[in-house]
């Protein structure tokens, strides 16, 4: 008889809930889902690290689908033991895969990439970035340091933090980032202001001005006087002063023969009896001399008697 026990008793439960399930009081048990989550883990569990599981991409709902196209048919095709679709996104063109991560990442930083110089040269995201091994704290990244990731491809600006003038990159007190945002697309050299000035000026406050007396390059671009990346030359200058001002001022500039860089007059050790002041000496030329030690505030003068810097 317990058979038949166990079916009245269902029966008489079914019953009693068929009203409560009517008025919405009792939801109905839900078909069970084709595909889960965990079902990826059984065979890509090198997939689920534990940077990727702390991650937003980790804790997405469905987040294999996110990303991966046809995840349900490869899981029920390999359950199944045939073959499926292959949700890989290894084979994809950097164009494609780029699309992938932009129908999330579309705002913010990230809305203008598709016009910047990395999406031109065809530079996919995970070239940078890795969704499930990441290093970095932030961004989730391929190294620790997001400095280290842009300079595996820019060699060049590499070498010129090793000089021995250079912005704090290297020791870690700012990074490529500081100036530059790799997903930007229309600005020139993706750099976080409209133009390089502005943005030295975020830092360096007391150069901006407004000057009664103005120096024409620094108001034009401080990249006319400086590699922003590093030197050899003192303050990251592009030349060693007095030669850096000569590169403009080269008919003299007032001073006898100082300005004149193709002159064929030889400077002596000391200016002959009755010499016009600024005489071209060796001394005073090329050994330990330059044009900032009268020249004091090349940057820009407020003085009434500032018209050519030197206060």
């Amino acid at each position: 008889m317990r058979p038949y026990s166990w079916l009245i008793g269902c029966a008489l439960i079914a019953v009693a809930l068929a009203p409560a399930v009517a008025r919405g009081q009792v939801a109905p048990q839900a078909p069970p889902a084709a595909w889960r989550v965990s079902d990826c883990e059984d065979c890509h569990d090198e997939a689920f690290t534990p940077a990727y599981r702390a991650s937003a991409h980790g804790q997405a709902d469905q987040s294999c689908a996110k990303c991966h196209a046809n995840v349900a048919e490869h899981a029920q095709a390999q359950s199944a033991g045939r073959k499926g679709p292959v949700p890989s996104l290894k084979d994809l063109k950097p164009s494609q895969l780029n699309e992938t991560c932009q129908s999330c990442h579309e705002k913010g930083e990230q809305a203008s990439y598709d016009l910047g110089m990395h999406a031109r040269r065809n530079v996919a995201c995970s070239s940078c970035h890795s969704v499930h091994n990441p290093r970095s704290i932030a961004g989730q990244l391929k190294t620790a340091r997001g400095t280290d990731t842009c300079i595996s491809c820019h060699k060049a600006e590499r070498a010129k933090s090793m000089r021995t003038s250079h912005h704090p990159v290297r020791e870690g007190k700012m990074e490529c980032s500081s100036c530059h945002n790799p997903h930007e697309g229309n600005r020139p050299k993706m750099i976080k202001a409209e133009t390089v000035s502005e943005l030295c000026y975020q830092c360096h406050a007391e150069k901006r001005g407004p000057f009664l007396f103005e120096h024409a390059p620094v108001r034009e671009d401080c990249v006319s006087c400086h590699d922003a990346h590093g030197s050899n030359h003192t303050r990251m200058l592009t030349q060693k002063v007095p030669t850096l001002c000569w590169s403009c001022h080269f008919t003299g500039s007032g001073h006898f023969g100082s300005g004149d860089r193709f002159s064929t007059e030889k400077g002596v050790p000391v200016a002959p009896t009755g010499a016009p002041s600024g005489y071209p000496t060796v001394n005073s030329r090329f050994v330990g001399k330059s044009c900032t030690l009268c020249h004091v505030n090349i940057h820009g003068s407020n003085s009434p008697s500032g018209a050519y810097f030197v206060r």
